[in-house]
Parts: C-alpha cells; structure tokens; sequence
C-alpha cells in the first residue's frame, strides 16, 4: 500500500502580485512534493500564455488544462469551444497521465460558466480516476450548486467506471460544509431523490479547527469583506475494503505570507492517501 499526496489551490488567476504569488505556488507544490494536484482559476491565452506551464514547468509533472470558460481580449464571453483566451482548472499528476476530458456544469444562465476536468492517472499503484472543479461563487447560488454536484457525481462515476482505485475530488466548492451540496456529496443529504458518499478528508480525519481555506487573515481574501469558511475540499471516494482510499491525514497549506506576499486568496488543502 502506498501513500498518495493530493494538492488542491484556487490560484485567484492573474491577480497582481502575480509573479511573486506563482513563485510561491511553485516553491510551495516542490516543498509539499504532491502526487497529484488540482487548480483552479487557471488563465492559457492564445498568445502563449500558460499560467499552469509558469507553475509546473521542471518539476517533473504532467499537466491538462480544462476551459470553463473562453473570452474575447476585451473580456466578452465566447462560446467554450470557441477560439479565445481560456479560464479553468488543471489536472497535474508525477505520472503519466493516461486520458482526460473537460465536463461543462450546469448554470450557464447565473451569468457564470463552471466545468470539470478529469484524467485517469497511471499511478504505481494502478490506474486513478482524478477530477478537479470550481462551482458558482455567489452566496444565492446555491441552488445552482446543488445542479452541479449532482452533475458532478454522475461525471465521476462514468469516469471512475471499470478504474481500480477510488474516485479523487478536488476543487473549489464555494460552499460551507454545512450546505446542501456539500451535505449531499458526504451522504449526509439527499438532492433530487438522490444520494451520493464522498470521504471529506478534512471532516473524516477529525481534525481540531475550522480549516478555513477562505481567511482573513489572508489579506487577499480581507478584501473582499467575507466570512471565514472552509470552501476547497478533497473528496476520495469509499475503497474496496483492503485499505485502499483510507484518508491518513489533511491539512491547511500554502497559508503563510513571505513577504506580505500570499500565494493566493485561497488557502490550499491537502491530503494524504492510501492506494
């Protein structure tokens, strides 16, 4: 049995001080030296631009961006297939990755666009199904939400079908795991006649504290004049019994300033994992 390292970062996209934020995401992910990793809030221009490559690039991983949403240069939104500048989330992984596919949210008429992006990751403990998202931010959306972790599970068990181990989840919920779509991914509440049972590995391992991952003692986050609440989660799937998807433990990262400089508006989460 061996252990795996999942990283999950909302990255708040290009905000300034952008170049001492990336390098702090990058010294931090060689520090942590996880597995797998899954961002959020990733920017790829047709210009070249590449916000994961400034991220990755010679650390040894592999990477796929998945858009969720596309733009004109002057900001209008484009249909996602269309040939624009690209927001979303990545999927990175130390070994290779065997296949991936971008799954569109429902919501588009919030005004936002949220997708999912998953890959089949060919670890040395066998092939591992690896999915990172980012759902609708507002407060009132949680109904749309709840449309989203519905079409969430549905995703994650079509790509998980016939994969060995269990499911990973990562992401940037935008929701308190006391909300109905959290509830309804932990088994502990139903959504549309349905259940659905992720291990949150934050509340599974019992830890003491909030485990905010949205803070104000961020002094990115302290700008935006919200609560303190825990929003970005790593969820693993139940295993088959031989100790597979037993969560050892989860903590807070990349949650100190170097300079008054934070990595993100977003704390990090990780999490340690048998396979």
């Amino acid at each position: 049995m061996a252990t795996l390292r999942i990283l999950t970062l909302n990255c708040w996209n290009v905000i300034e001080p952008y170049e001492p934020r990336m390098e702090l995401i990058r010294r931090g992910i060689e520090a942590l030296r996880p597995d797998v990793v899954g961002l959020q809030e990733i920017i790829v221009r047709r210009d070249g631009f590449d916000q994961a490559a400034r991220i990755f690039a010679g650390l040894g991983y592999r990477w796929e961006f998945g858009p969720a949403m596309r733009f004109n240069r002057d900001g209008s939104a484009l249909p996602v297939d269309a040939d624009g500048d690209a927001f979303g989330n990545v999927v990175a992984s130390r070994w290779p990755i065997v296949r991936s596919r971008v799954h569109p949210l429902p919501g588009v008429e919030s005004g936002e666009r949220r997708s999912a992006i998953a890959a089949v990751i060919e670890s040395p403990s066998g092939l591992l199904p690896f999915i990172s998202t980012h759902l609708n931010w507002k407060y009132h959306h949680g109904v749309i939400r709840e449309r989203q972790v519905v079409a969430l599970v549905d995703f994650v068990g079509e790509w998980s079908l016939g994969v060995p181990l269990p499911p990973i989840l990562v992401g940037d919920m935008n929701a308190d795991p006391d909300s109905a779509e959290i509830r309804f991914l932990c088994g502990l509440q139903r959504l549309d006649g349905r259940s659905a049972y992720f291990q949150d590995a934050w509340r599974v391992t019992g830890n003491a504290g909030p485990g905010f991952t949205w803070d104000n003692r961020n002094t990115y986050a302290h700008l935006a004049f919200e609560p303190n609440r825990r929003i970005d989660y790593v969820f693993v799937g139940l295993g088959d019994g031989s100790g597979r998807g037993w969560i050892e433990s989860a903590r807070v990262v990349l949650d100190e300033p170097v300079g008054g400089v934070f990595p993100s508006d977003h704390f990090g989460m990780l999490a340690e994992v048998q396979i």
